[in-house]
């Protein structure tokens, strides 16, 4: 008996099948399970990572298949526990949680996708998803994905892979949440959920921080949230105390072009009398962002009218070029770009990946 070994998901040299192959494979599977899961019902993944790129691909092939991921731990068998992760780690267990959207929600998305509206019913469908309060030993575990920028980043992602336009900027959700959402310890949560997670804070006085490592611009800002915002257990601090710290968690990737940190501060946070920096109010970021985007997008086509590999480049530039081409349909611009920049570059960030993904679809 000879197995027949053509739609085995595995990367084999030998049988030719390279990542691209894995990843179109792993999204046939993932789709099969979609269309046998009822919605509103939820699936788990325990996948061993021994390579960013991989975790990706796969990332991207549930997303495609209409999976909504809501959360991704680590597992530690040794210690028999598990830990949230915000970003990629690599050679360790995940346990990847993702769901199918109701048929009702999925119904009200059609007819409003691509408006605002839209974009908030996503929101507060995956709010209600999502657990309320996660206690560990006796401390309140914060919940990633009712992170505000996690949250934009969940709604991005969800549009894109129903080819609808992305309805806001990063500044005007982090507004419109101020004012639809309560907001406790950085996380956000509808008016029926609040007072739960209100009486768990009453017995339970810790908040447990995510640890973080600053790999990529992104990361960084990120990364300096964490450090300023008092909702996040932060702080307002000076140039001085933060460099220190920021340097001890810096990991920088390779290829990546990282701004100094004074000009990621300027950008994106405010100086107070005494020159500490500090998480400006929704009004003065929404200005803030958009100047910082005025500069990505030249950097960006700087990148555009260049030639050749991209060596080194700015990713966070790249991103934002990504979804302006995206969202103006100049889907073989993407195309071209990403070609240009390193294989497993563009294969470890999800972001470009995403982008690059739906593009090469529409262009072909």
């Amino acid at each position: 008996m000879i197995t027949d070994a053509t739609p085995e998901a595995i990367m084999d040299r030998v049988r030719r099948k390279a990542l691209p192959d894995y990843g179109r494979l792993m999204q046939r599977c993932f789709a099969e399970y979609h269309r046998v899961l009822k919605p509103g019902r939820w699936m788990t993944v325990v996948f061993h990572n021994s390579s960013n790129a991989v975790w990706n691909v796969i990332q991207e092939g549930m997303l495609a298949a209409g999976f909504v991921v809501a959360d991704v731990r680590t597992l530690d068998k040794q210690q028999g526990s598990f830990r949230q992760v915000t970003s990629s780690a690599v050679k360790q267990d995940l346990v990847i949680s993702a769901y199918k959207p109701a048929e009702a929600f999925e119904e009200r998305f059609r007819t409003e996708a691509g408006t605002e509206e839209g974009a908030w019913t996503f929101v507060r469908q995956h709010l209600d998803q999502l657990p309320v309060v996660v206690e560990r030993g006796g401390i309140v575990e914060r919940i990633a994905e009712r992170q505000p920028f996690l949250l934009f980043d969940r709604m991005v992602a969800f549009h894109i892979q129903r080819n609808a336009t992305v309805p806001l900027s990063v500044a005007a959700f982090l507004a419109g949440v101020q004012r639809r959402f309560a907001e406790r310890d950085g996380m956000l949560f509808l008016p029926d959920q609040v007072q739960e997670y209100d009486e768990a804070r009453l017995r339970l006085s810790q908040v447990a921080q995510i640890p973080m490592i600053v790999t990529d611009e992104k990361a960084a800002i990120t990364w300096l949230r964490q450090q300023l915002d008092p909702a996040l257990g932060g702080t307002p601090l000076t140039y001085q105390e933060i460099q220190p710290r920021f340097l001890t968690d810096l990991r920088q990737v390779k290829q990546e072009e990282l701004p100094e940190l004074r000009d990621m501060l300027s950008q994106n946070f405010l100086e107070d009398a005494v020159h500490r920096w500090y998480v400006p109010d929704p009004g003065k970021a929404e200005d803030l962002e958009q100047i910082r985007r005025r500069d990505l997008l030249r950097a960006y086509q700087i990148y555009v009218d260049g030639k050749g590999k991209l060596r080194s480049f700015r990713s966070e530039a790249v991103r934002a070029g990504f979804a302006d081409a995206y969202r103006q349909g100049r889907f073989a611009e993407i195309v071209r770009l990403a070609e240009r920049i390193p294989g497993e570059r563009l294969q470890e960030d999800p972001d470009m990946l995403m982008y690059y993904d739906n593009a090469s679809l529409r262009v072909d």
